[in-house]
Parts: structure tokens; sequence; C-alpha cells
């Protein structure tokens, strides 16, 4: 059974960071673009960013941009979303997701595999 499962979120204060994982079980995922999506209360899904199975390609939300990094470490298996200068409208679920193949891609209909998602809250 394939598993997505998403840890780090928590509270935190306007300006400060947290740093997000996601740990693939079930499946390897190394050939797998990956990326974090978030939902906020009353909104849709809306991608913040990919990243390529090597690594080499990333693509950001432009409200994250200059602040939020995605990175991944395939010999775990694992995805990190390092968020800085955090933002009370950076507070939602945050959803690691993966594709099995392709391109990275910025809409959710393009992946295969989700995660639980994991709360991040952001306090002015």
């Amino acid at each position: 059974q394939v598993q997505l499962v998403e840890s780090g979120g928590g509270l935190v204060q306007a300006g400060g960071s947290l740093r997000l994982s996601c740990t693939a079980s079930g499946r390897s995922f190394r050939t797998s673009p990956m990326g974090w999506f978030r939902q906020a209360p009353g909104k849709e899904r809306e991608f913040v960013t990919a990243i390529s199975w090597s690594g080499a390609n990333t693509n950001y939300a432009d409200s994250v941009k200059g602040r939020f990094t995605i990175s991944r470490y395939n010999a775990k298996n694992t995805v990190y979303l390092q968020m800085n200068s955090l933002k009370p409208e950076d507070t939602a679920v945050y959803f690691c997701a993966a594709r099995t193949n392709g391109l990275i891609a910025t809409i959710p209909d393009a992946y295969d595999y989700w995660g639980q998602g994991t709360q991040v809250t952001v306090s002015s």
C-alpha cells in the first residue's frame, strides 16, 4: 500500500520558520516528480511548489517565492518543504503529492498519490 506521510506542521508566529517532511512508503518515488499543495478553510487546494525526480527543476507559486524551498532526498524517499518568513496567509493544511511519471505539474489532478495533510498555523 502506497502512503505519503507528512510531518512538521504546527503553530508558529509570523516571521518564523517550519520545515515539513513527506516520506513515502509502499513504492519508490525516486523517479517521480513531487509537490506540495495547501488548502485553507473555505478555499480550493492550491499549488505551492514542485520538484523534479532529480531535484534539478523546481517550480514555486508566486506567493511563496523567495520564502519557501523544496528539496528531496531520494535515498530516503523523502521530500522537504522549508518555510521561512511565514505569514498569517500561509495558514493552511499542507499536502504532499507524487506523480507516477512525467514532468513537474502545478495542478492537483496531475498527481496520483496524496498524503493526509499537516496543519500549519501562523499567528500574527
